[in-house]
């Protein structure tokens, strides 16, 4: 790395937006040439750059869960060719999961950026195909039957593409056209990341540009220590647990965490997270590592960008390998994202006492995200569709309500789908989209709503759903009450039924006219329900977010169906409640 000191203030914060203006637009490059919903619509991607060590310069406001994956992979790569093995126009690609830590469907392209014959970073992008074969709508059991494996090899090698390789996938993916359009898009991607980053040092100098990257992790992780020297010195422990593996039906799975704060550093040990298991909910090793960064960053550099490694300088993880966020070869990996938010939200929970304000209280945890696939009615060819993320509550904080219907903390920047998408390409009608009552966790301060989606077989197609904290449902803090779970309901034959044991169907076939329900949870309340403003109480009730029965059971007002308030009558009803 160049010599930081000698670099001003000044160039530092032209480098530092150039940076974040080189990922933003890698960003719109891949959304623009994307085939795939999920890519252009969903953003289930995220981009970044790299120094010649791998370590994050800059990624593209994203999937905060691939905060390690990306950088990790960079650097297996960096391993296993070395650095003197990688030359000009060369683009390196995998989707191992035991390398992203996440599933098969991260295909990840990484391409070195050169300066006067020299590597001085690279360019990456990881992105979710719709499809990479393996069994469709069931519960896998190994890595073997979720799909192709690519090692790390070369896409292309000094500009020429291997052919070989893309001749190979193309033939063991359902909807090739569309995977190699999102192949092309993301190469469009990592040529961008690479072009405007040797502008950047063609422009300023590489001194100047890795001098002032130096200086913004420096500067990261200085506002790490000392926001971790505001957290009282001690041991903190919390306990949640996830339904089940979609195997072993009703077996709770178990997690544990302890967090350990002494001066300027934090540990964060996650060794009692629950084993492995045999259903597709495991996630990778780097997986692992981005549960305690996710959770550091929002601790202590929650606003400070570019997110950069310099953030978790004063961040130690244990984590031994064998765990359901550290899995080993074969254990199957398909819906690797689900358990790593529990993690998240139970750390949050461990420092609810040292640093209240400063967590929020469970949130709904899931994507809830059906997978639909069957023949479409206009061709008769296969379609395969992920509609969602469906969104939901957020937790509460000490000083303000949880908000509302918004996608999950492992996906962060995601979008939901647009009906008027899904509507035009897919024989599918959503006959309701809409918050659901009295979902959010009372409190002071009240959860966030979820969200409530019916949709309606055009022609008949099967239905997969792997939705989970349907019966640990999103916690309150510090008196704050509960929230809803997450639910799935179908309805055949004109007959919903919800009475299931989880929220997981594999596979079900829905005819015309049949429907499936998602329901996403809400977020657990703040403080007791009997400290809220009455009036707030009493808008909820207008606006529908809170029955006129819960407001009086759960927060002691009373209120007409109107929302009008009664003032004396909800003085009384507090005065027996209390």
């Amino acid at each position: 790395m160049s010599d930081k000191h000698h670099i001003d203030a000044v160039t530092v914060e032209v480098i530092r937006n150039g940076l974040l203006a080189i990922t933003e637009e890698m960003k719109t490059n891949l959304m623009r040439t994307a085939y795939n919903l999920i890519i252009y619509e969903a953003l289930d991607f995220t981009v970044g750059l790299f120094t010649a060590t791998g370590d994050t310069i800059s990624i593209g406001l994203g999937l905060p869960m691939f905060i390690r994956g990306m950088a990790e992979t960079v650097k297996a790569k960096i391993r296993h060719f070395g650095l003197e093995n990688i030359h000009p126009g060369d683009i390196l690609v995998t989707n191992d999961a035991y390398t992203t830590g996440s599933h098969l469907n991260h295909f990840t392209f990484t391409q070195p950026i050169y300066h006067q014959g020299e590597i001085i970073a690279f360019s990456c992008c990881m992105a979710h195909w719709l499809d990479v074969g393996g069994t469709l709508g069931q519960v896998t059991t190994d890595i073997f039957s979720e799909g192709i494996q690519i090692p790390i090899v070369k896409y292309q090698r000094a500009g020429v593409v291997n052919q070989d390789l893309v001749d190979i996938i193309a033939m063991n993916v359902r909807l090739p056209d569309r995977a190699m359009g999102d192949l092309r898009a993301q190469i469009t991607a990592v040529t961008t990341g690479e072009r405007r980053f040797a502008e950047l040092v063609n422009r300023y100098g590489k001194d100047a540009v890795l001098g002032s990257v130096a200086v913004i992790m420096d500067h990261s992780e200085a506002i790490a220590r000392r926001n971790t020297r505001n957290i009282p010195d001690g041991i903190y422990e919390a306990e949640s647990y996830m339904d089940d593996d979609g195997v072993e039906i009703g077996a709770r799975i178990p997690i544990k965490v302890r967090v350990e704060v002494r001066g300027e550093e934090m540990t964060i040990d996650l060794s009692d997270v629950s084993k492995q298991v045999r259903g597709f909910y495991n996630s990778g090793f780097t997986t692992g590592i981005a549960c305690a960064q996710v959770a550091y960053k929002c601790l202590t550099t929650p606003t400070d960008y570019p997110v950069n490694d310099g953030s978790f300088r004063s961040l130690k993880v244990i984590m031994p390998m064998g765990t359901v966020i550290s899995a080993e070869r074969p254990f199957p990996m398909r819906v690797w994202m689900t358990f790593p938010m529990t993690v998240i939200d139970t750390i949050f929970k461990a420092l609810s006492n040292a640093i209240p304000d400063r967590v929020v209280a469970g949130h709904h945890a899931d994507l809830v995200f059906p997978n639909i696939h069957g023949l479409s009615p206009k061709d008769g060819r296969l379609f395969i569709v992920g509609i969602g993320p469906l969104g939901g509550g957020w937790g509460a904080k000490m000083t303000e309500d949880g908000v509302s219907a918004t996608v999950c903390m492992n996906d962060g920047d995601t979008h939901n789908s647009p009906t008027e998408q899904l509507e035009s390409k897919y024989p599918v009608l959503v006959e309701r989209y809409s918050l659901r009552t009295d979902s959010a966790g009372a409190g002071r301060n009240r959860g966030g709503l979820g969200a409530e989606m019916v949709v309606q077989a055009l022609s008949p197609f099967a239905v997969t759903t792997r939705i989970d904290r349907m019966h640990c449902k999103p916690w309150g803090l510090h008196g704050g009450r509960d929230a809803a779970g997450n639910s799935i309901g179908l309805r055949k034959n004109g007959q919903w039924e919800t009475d299931m044991p989880n929220a997981k169907v594999f596979g079900v076939r829905l005819r015309h006219g049949d429907a499936y329900m998602m329901q996403s949870g809400g977020g657990g309340g703040f403080g007791s329900p009997l400290e809220r403003d009455p009036a707030l109480v009493a808008d909820d009730v207008k606006e529908g977010y809170v029955s006129q029965e819960a407001a009086r059971a759960d927060y002691g007002v009373v209120v007409s169906a109107e929302g009008v308030l009664n003032v004396i009558a909800t003085k009384n009803l507090r005065a027996e409640m209390s």
